[in-house]
């Protein structure tokens, strides 16, 4: 988390300090379900009730942040603290059960918990019997996580900072860097993970320091999606993590918690579960570039990022349709949850005109476009066409490149009922 300066910092706890008394813990949990429709008039009934401002402040601000945090912790919001900051930095639970399995597969007992914010990490690790000792530097996002993992006997809360650390106080350890820096107006993201708090070199360091000789020991680290895997050693496995198509983190796994043989593997949620696709033999293999097939498919992010194009190219007995453009085609429908598929259409060259025609001669009017490897952008693309006027029936437009020429390719996503057989292009 970034922590926040000294004054700030005080100012925080103050606010949140009313929730934290008996009296302002139990009308808290007291409040209906939040509707933001009623949250004025449930203020000023809570104030003629004779409560004071500052506890009536308090308490509306967390039903708010509970109502919001149904999304990433489901039933269990309803009796957590929240900070804005930490519950838009926090572990989705469903993922933080996958970071926890990991280390109960590999028989560790004892986790610190480095960098916990509001404490999600380390429910859940609690949750699955280890002991776990979480730190945080932030007073604030101390005071969070102990409320909410009060329920959780073997956890236990501390101020401190992972550089000052002693890596033999537990088993293993578990570590999600500061990854945002004060900025104007909020926050900014941090590309150069030498500038995560801690830097990534100091995480190496826990890694070897937790180890035995040359050996890395169990440590895990929620990093940055667009951390480079040249930036972390070469025996470490990283795994990047999907949720319903939004690339949301590198995890990092040393020593025991890397899988033998896996560098790089990619893992998707959707509503179907999890799937992984892992590092094999034709993972780094060059796909290969040819002419469009019947079928096209966009690769997930996490895919990508991994660097799994060639693992997923060979799944599907397809090839790219330009070297430099992650998008892959061929003659056969194969469905995956790695890449969103598409039957092929058409394709023509790129031209306003032409285009315009086309979608008028099709009643093309409700369309999805998309883009890689050009510099057209979609809304732009949208506002000149205005596709409403052309008609109902519905189409993709992928903007790329093939064979390093610019083209439209219109299509239909897999799945979609069959369009009718489109006339030739003229």
């Amino acid at each position: 988390m970034v922590p926040p300066s000294p004054d700030d910092a005080d100012a925080a706890v103050q606010a949140l300090e009313p929730v934290l008394q008996p009296a302002g813990w139990a009308l808290l949990n007291s409040l209906p379900p939040y509707r933001e429709q009623d949250a004025l008039r449930q203020g000023a009934r809570l104030r003629e009730a004779g409560y004071s401002a500052e506890l009536v402040s308090a308490v509306m601000t967390q039903a708010r942040l509970r109502a919001k945090a149904v999304d990433k912790f489901g039933e269990f919001a309803s009796s957590m603290l929240f900070t804005p900051h930490g519950l838009e930095q926090a572990t989705r639970l469903p993922v933080a059960a996958m970071h926890a399995e990991r280390f109960q597969r590999a028989g560790i007992s004892s986790v610190a918990d480095l960098g916990c914010g509001i404490g999600g990490d380390a429910m859940v690790l609690a949750g699955l019997g280890l002991e776990v000792r979480a730190v945080d530097r932030d007073p604030l996002a101390v005071a969070v996580a102990t409320m909410n993992l009060r329920p959780f006997p073997t956890a236990t809360v501390n101020l401190g900072r992972a550089e000052g650390h002693d890596p033999t106080d537990t088993e293993a350890i578990w570590l999600d860097p500061g990854r945002r820096a004060p900025a104007r107006g909020g926050t900014r993201r941090l590309h150069d993970p030498e500038e995560y708090e801690p830097p990534l070199s100091t995480v190496i360091d826990l890694a070897r320091r937790l180890g035995r000789g040359d050996e890395f020991g169990p440590l895990g680290a929620k990093l940055g999606p667009g951390i480079d895997r040249d930036d972390l050693p070469a025996e470490t496995e990283v795994q990047w993590l999907s949720f319903h198509g939004q690339v949301l983190e590198a995890t990092a796994w040393f020593g025991p918690l890397a899988r033998p043989g896996v560098t790089s593997s990619a893992v998707l949620i959707d509503r179907d579960g999890a799937h992984r696709l892992d590092h094999g033999p034709d993972a780094t293999a060059d796909p290969g570039s040819g002419p469009l097939g019947d079928h096209l498919y966009e690769p997930d992010g996490a895919v990508i990022r991994a660097g799994l194009i060639g693992r997923l190219a060979a799944d599907l007995d397809a090839h790219t349709v330009d070297p430099t453009i992650a998008y892959l085609t061929g003659d056969r429908r194969i469905d995956t949850p790695f890449a969103r598929g598409y039957s092929v259409r058409d394709v023509m060259p790129f031209g306003l005109k032409r285009l315009i025609s086309y979608l008028r001669e099709h009643h093309l009017g409700v369309l999805e476009i998309k883009k890689r490897g050009t510099a057209v952008e979609p809304d732009e693309l949208r506002r000149k066409l205005r596709p409403r006027r052309f008609g109902n029936e519905s189409a993709t437009l992928i903007l790329t490149r093939i064979a390093g020429e610019q083209a439209i390719v219109i299509a239909s996503p897999h799945g979609s009922p069959s369009p009718p057989s489109p006339d030739p292009l003229p």
